[in-house]
């Protein structure tokens, strides 16, 4: 049985989580505080994180940074907050979709067997072979495929699950252009729901993980008025 954590600090929306939740097939625990659920995260194994901006301890911005420093499991932050600036920057910080209250309990279900299906087909690696047998370099780029890690002038840089999906996907299709919208697509499928800023956010991490200069890139280039494109 797969096991949510929820860390919010509504009583009321923990337990809607939880109920709907555990009707479909999820076995659940609630945390009401940003300190107890990032005690949780880091100590206990889940599936998938829940996740409240506004908590008492710690918000959620600073949870999701310091579980994603050691964790890469699927985060769906949650929240009253509809502004744009909150969304880039759960996203920008490693959170993996964000969904904006009040929300309908059968999309958030949806979302959350969508994020950990994709994870696990992603991370489906043979754990009896420790031989990182799939590997992409392209420059000062190496992309461990199977081992999911990317090393930048032979130094690992760490990746937020959907920041090496999208790396890679490009990566493997080089100097093809992809519009924003096949690339939220390929990369979210159904749980995107038609938000193209996710992918620009992303790009703009992947570019200041990867290039000298961010604002003047070497490898993702933008192609004005039709997407993006993985140099080689």
């Amino acid at each position: 049985m797969k096991s949510i954590l929820i860390i919010e600090d509504d009583e009321s929306i923990a337990e809607l989580e939880r109920d709907y939740l555990e009707v479909s097939g999820f076995q659940t625990e609630i945390a009401s505080t940003g300190t107890e659920g990032l005690e949780l995260a880091l100590n206990k194994e889940f599936d998938l994180i829940l996740l409240d901006v506004m908590l008492p301890g710690k918000d959620g911005f600073k949870v999701c940074t310091e579980i994603r420093a050691v964790k890469e499991i699927p985060i769906l932050m949650v929240t009253a907050k509809k502004e744009d600036i909150y969304k880039i920057q759960g996203l920008g910080i490693g959170a993996d979709d964000y969904i904006v209250k009040p929300f309908s309990p059968s999309e958030l279900v949806a979302r959350v067997n969508a994020h950990i299906s994709r994870y696990e087909r992603l991370t489906n690696i043979d754990k009896d072979n420790n031989i990182e047998r799939s590997s992409i370099t392209i420059g000062r780029i190496k992309i461990l495929l199977k081992a999911r890690r990317v090393y930048v002038v032979e130094e690992e840089v760490k990746f937020a699950n959907k920041e090496f999906e999208l790396l890679m996907f490009l990566a493997l299709n080089p100097n093809i252009v992809f519009s924003k919208d096949k690339l939220l697509d390929r990369i979210w499928g159904e749980e995107s729901l038609g938000d193209s800023s996710t992918v620009t956010v992303h790009i703009n991490r992947i570019r200041e993980k990867i290039e000298l200069d961010s604002s003047n890139p070497e490898y993702i280039e933008t192609v004005w008025g039709a997407g993006y494109r993985f140099n080689i």
